[in-house]
């Protein structure tokens, strides 16, 4: 599990990130992330029933991200608050899709650390 540190849970940051922060789209998901003045950066992933009508599938979805972002933590940028909202197309991409999709999405918007 991501560590709670990592997350973003309450409503008031949700709220804050989707409206002032700054967006990414691709047909899977959107990105949306805003500076949070903290040393580290906390996620948030929003999967709705409009993906699928099942928890099962929803929370499938949700444990491949956290996966994720839990073996990339080290080579994110720190200090944003990040929102990852899904669409209908994700369900459709297996792991290894689903994070190659991700992970370039992350560098084309600067939000990983190049290795040199």
């Amino acid at each position: 599990m991501l560590h709670k540190r990592y997350r973003l849970v309450k409503d008031k940051d949700f709220a804050k990130v989707a409206h002032y922060g700054q967006k990414a789209y691709s047909s899977e998901f959107n990105l949306k992330w805003i500076k949070n003045n903290q040393p580290c950066s906390r996620w948030g992933i929003i999967v709705s029933l409009k993906v699928d009508k099942k928890a099962v599938v929803r929370n499938k979805i949700k444990r491949r991200l956290r996966a994720i972002l839990r073996e990339n933590i080290d080579s994110l940028v720190s200090g944003l608050d990040v929102i990852i909202i899904t669409k209908d197309q994700i369900k459709k991409l297996d792991y290894s899709q689903l994070k190659k999709i991700f992970l370039e999405i992350l560098d084309k918007n600067n939000l990983i650390i190049r290795q040199k």
